[in-house]
């Protein structure tokens, strides 16, 4: 089968499709015909090595962890999914990718497609979705009537998880640039600050919640607009010694990403907020539920760019240039079971 694969970590990973033998499930998974893949900031980062002490792949390795397609094997344990049905899911971690023609996914993790999505509007939500669960309602604890910050607020994540605190009953402040401002708002950002024009740190003040998912200072900058015991949660790092603990890391590493978060915790404690990495996990349970809030329409999809499997690569670029309104999807097309809407 073909697949979008990295051959090393490091400057030159050689990204490309690439041909792999076709996967076979084990017991407690499913092998799904990928019809649709999303891609992710996470798919531009791991073939630089940054999180290879973290994630661990057997090279060459298949990128990509979204996906939606259709049954074509279940394991002989599998007992909520049979062959024909419609799923999507998010196998991020799994030592696996998703931008290929067959991915291998844990019954655990999948869940029915939506009926009312297409297959490349449900391959867009999986790791955003997930992501924007987990630290609103998981790490944030949200409750009505609070306040959350979420920067770039046009960006896969924005634009799923301003609709989610909406929801939750948040009101919520975004940044933007000066040509998506009436898309953040369309999506019920409350306050919204146009970072062409202002400095959204002296704009927005007493807030209980920031979603980092900026690099840089932003984080450091958003710690300043919190009310005092609110809580930050990074998307994007630094990783911190909570996190190493999590995932059982050896006290090499435990004590790296303590010297990696050892600044922002300092200006955490001053401020009296709590800082956090996220890593999003996949699970089924969840993406049902964030299935429910799809087919009932409550939150949709927002789809920038869909680019042929054949340019998967150039997917990846250019969600690399930081300016997609949304998710970047790669559509696979079989000759005998073409793509197609709902």
């Amino acid at each position: 089968m073909k697949a979008l694969t990295f051959k090393r970590y490091g400057k030159s990973p050689d990204v490309g499709l690439a041909d792999l033998p076709r996967p076979t499930p084990k017991a407690d998974e499913l092998l799904v015909r990928v019809h649709a893949a999303s891609v992710n900031p996470i798919d531009n980062m791991i073939p630089t090595g940054i999180f290879k002490a973290v994630v661990k792949f057997r090279l060459p390795a298949t990128l990509g962890s979204d996906l939606a397609g259709v049954v074509v094997e279940v394991g002989s344990r599998v007992t909520r999914f049979k062959v024909g049905d419609a799923v999507f899911a998010n196998i991020f971690d799994q030592g696996t990718g998703s931008i290929a023609e067959f991915a291998v996914v844990p019954e655990s993790a999948a869940v029915l497609k939506p009926d009312n999505l297409d297959f490349v509007q449900a391959a867009s939500i999986p790791m955003v979705g997930l992501t924007s669960w987990q630290a609103l309602k998981e790490r944030f604890k949200l409750e009505s009537g609070q306040k959350v910050f979420i920067p770039a607020g046009s960006g896969g994540i924005g634009t799923f998880a301003i609709q989610l605190g909406k929801l939750m009953g948040a009101k919520v402040g975004t940044t933007t640039s000066t040509g998506n401002v009436e898309l953040v708002r369309s999506l019920g950002a409350d306050e919204v600050v146009d970072y062409k024009k202002q400095e959204f740190e002296a704009v927005l003040s007493g807030y209980d919640a920031v979603l980092g998912t900026v690099r840089g200072d932003s984080i450091e900058k958003a710690i300043g607009i919190l009310k005092a015991r609110g809580k930050v949660v990074s998307l994007v790092g630094p990783l911190d010694v909570a996190f190493a603990r999590a995932r059982r890391l050896n006290v090499v590493l435990t004590f790296v990403f303590a010297l990696m978060s050892r600044k922002i915790m300092r200006l955490a404690k001053k401020h009296d907020v709590d800082y956090s990495f996220l890593f999003a996990r996949p699970d089924g349970d969840q993406l049902a539920q964030i299935g429910q809030l799809l087919e009932t329409q409550r939150i949709r999809p927002v789809i920038d760019r869909v680019f042929p499997f054949e340019q998967a690569k150039e997917a990846l670029d250019y969600l690399a240039l930081g300016r997609a309104k949304g998710k970047v999807v790669v559509q696979l097309v079989h000759a005998d079971h073409p793509v197609a809407a709902a």
